[in-house]
This record gives C-alpha cells, sequence and structure tokens, in this order.
C-alpha cells in the first residue's frame, strides 16, 4: 500500500492511503490520525489500512490527489539515521579531497544522525541560508526506510522484520562545511540542513521483486535544472544493505517506531550512470581534469528526484524542490 501525509489536522498533518497510480486518496482517520500513530500501532493497523488500498484500487471511490498539498510522510520523525552505503560515492568523494577511505570502509557503515524535527514536503523551496552561495549547496538523492521498533541486538537476519516503509530522500548538504566540521572530528551538523522526502511512503510488497535483500533493485532518476542527471541502479551497488545497517544500528541500543534510515547518496561505479549529486560530478572533474567546473546550486536551480517501476510509473511520486534564497 501507499501511505502519504496531507498538510491538514496539525504538526503531523493527517494520514491517507493512496491508489497505486497516486492520483486518488481516502482518509485513514478512523483507523489511524497520523502516520506515526500508525507506526506505533502496526499490528492492528496494517490490515485495515492495506483494505483502503485495495478498495481504492478496485475502483472504490476516493479525494483527487493534489501533489502540493502532500507534507513529508513523517513531517516530523523521532530520528533520522542517514549511511553511506554506496562505497563508489564515498571513494570518489574522499580521493578528489586527497583524503583515504577508512580501512574499515566494506566491513564498518560509515552513519550520522541528521536533525529530524523539521523534514521537508516533496514541493518544499530549498532555502539557501543567508542566500549564500557560498556554502556550496547540494543534493543527495537516496533511498530510505521507515522502521517499525527495533530491539538492541537485532541482527541482519531479523531485519525485514523491523521494515515498514520504504520512500526516497533528497538529503540536503551544504559541501563548504562539511570539511570544517569533519576536522572538528564531532562529525556534521550545520552542513546538513532539513532533507525533503517523496510524497508517498510504500510498503515493501508495493515493490514486488524489486525488493530483495534488503535492497530496492531500481534506477533512481534525478533531474537538475531539467536535464536528467542521474539514474543508477540502487540494488547491486549497495554495498550495506538496509538488513546490514540495522543491525548496525542496533549494536548497541533500540530504535522506536517511526525512525527514518536512508541509505546514503545512490551510486553506481559505471559513470554512465550519472550523478545523485554535484558532489560527485565535481569528483570526477577533480580527479580527471585537477579541478571542479561545476558549480554547486544556486537560488532558482530545480531538483527532481524520482524512481520508476518496469511499467514505468512512478513507485513514491517525485520530489520536486526549488531553490530560493530567504526574504531579507
Amino acid at each position: 500500500m501507499k501511505l502519504a501525509t496531507l498538510r491538514e489536522g496539525g504538526r503531523d498533518g493527517t494520514l491517507v492511503v493512496a491508489r497505486r497510480d497516486g492520483a486518488v486518496f481516502k482518509r485513514a482517520t478512523g483507523i489511524a490520525p497520523t502516520l506515526q500513530a500508525a507506526l506505533d500501532d502496526w499490528e492492528r493497523v496494517a490490515a485495515p489500512l492495506a483494505a483502503i488500498a485495495a478498495e481504492l484500487e478496485a475502483g472504490g471511490p476516493g479525494e483527487p490527489l493534489d501533489p502540493r498539498a502532500l507534507a513529508c510522510p513523517l513531517p516530523r520523525a523521532f530520528e533520522w539515521i542517514d549511511a553511506s552505503a554506496y562505497l563508489n560515492h564515498v571513494r570518489l568523494v574522499r580521493k578528489a579531497r586527497g583524503s583515504a577511505p577508512p580501512d574499515t570502509l566494506e566491513t564498518d557503515p560509515l552513519v550520522y544522525q541528521g536533525g529530524s524535527g523539521v523534514l521537508l514536503g516533496p514541493r518544499d523551496d530549498i532555502p539557501l541560508p543567508g542566500a549564500d552561495v557560498g556554502l556550496g549547496l547540494d543534493f543527495e538523492a537516496e533511498v530510505a526506510v521507515v522502521l517499525g521498533d527495533v530491539a538492541m541486538g537485532t541482527r541482519a537476519a531479523d531485519a525485514e522484520r523491523c521494515i515498514r516503509l520504504i520512500m526516497l530522500a533528497n538529503d540536503v548538504t551544504l559541501r563548504n562545511l562539511v570539511p570544517g566540521e569533519l576536522a572538528k572530528g564531532f562529525g556534521f551538523f550545520l552542513s546538513k540542513p532539513a532533507t525533503a522526502f517523496s510524497p508517498f511512503a510504500v510498503t515493501p510488497d508495493e515493490l514486488g521483486g524489486a525488493w530483495r535483500d534488503g535492497r530496492v533493485h531500481h534506477r533512481l532518476r534525478s533531474t537538475y535544472n531539467g536535464a536528467l542527471v542521474g539514474d543508477p541502479d540502487a540494488g547491486p551497488e549497495m554495498h550495506f544493505s538496509f538488513h546490514d545497517l540495522v543491525a548496525h544500528l542496533a549494536r548497541t541500543r533500540a530504535y522506536v517506531a517511526g525512525t527514518i534510515l536512508g541509505s546514503g547518496t545512490v551510486s553506481n561505479a559505471d559513470r554512465a550512470r550519472g550523478i545523485s549529486c554535484l558532489a560527485e560530478r565535481r569528483a570526477i572533474e577533480m580527479i580527471d581534469l585537477g579541478r571542479a567546473k561545476t558549480p554547486y546550486m544556486k537560488p532558482d536551480d530545480t531538483i527532481a528526484i524520482e524512481m520508476l517501476d518496469e511499467a514505468g510509473a512512478s513507485i513514491f511520486g517525485r520530489i520536486e524542490q526549488n531553490v530560493v534564497a530567504p526574504e531579507v
């Protein structure tokens, strides 16, 4: 089933079930008022929500859906944790800045914890802080999962039962703030403003055989200023699966339902598959040419992120964002 959140009814919005084509929806308030409430009571509400989805697919009544009316599926989340599971991305970016990857790159996942109190909807603008183009604003196209309760010590073999929903993310990054923050030895903070998510969060069964081994086996499309700049396959080169990542996170603590876990920038070694962030294009330019030519994002730039199934239908809906300078 395909779930979304309308911008109505309070800070956490109103939970709706959408038809598979995303054209119509039905409110789920009689079952759960918000997506977080549904996640907290998933064993009870999953079947009734699926019944609404089946009714819509069978031609049952629904309201027309305007994507602009949707917030992030979880407008605020208990935790937003992002990994860097595509090692080609890590190697490229590190090579370009003359920094060796950690010796444990292939055995110990890289993760950080981002801000989760303010999450952007799929059509929300990306504010450029202070209109400062020198901050190095960048998009990052990712896959993300929404977790149910995760017990400390959960193993990768048992992690599938913890994954409730799948969606897409634009993990916005201010690249020129990253080196200084990492040099402090205390991780990202100012360099990671609010993240945006796709209109729809879907249950794994919606992907059919494309969801296997804790990975989504479809291409993730990034369209920058109207031009397709990347369509890497999100499956084969995801070194650490979502199962692996859940097990890594759970080594020392538990997590509550509503935790969001990201894959990191989707990246393929085949350069023909393009990029999922400008930092990779700049890294390739530095490696090949000795200098980066591609500028980072500026006001009025646009980014769209989407994943299509075999029939060309949008699975999660489309993230469409404009970069804006704040009003002074």
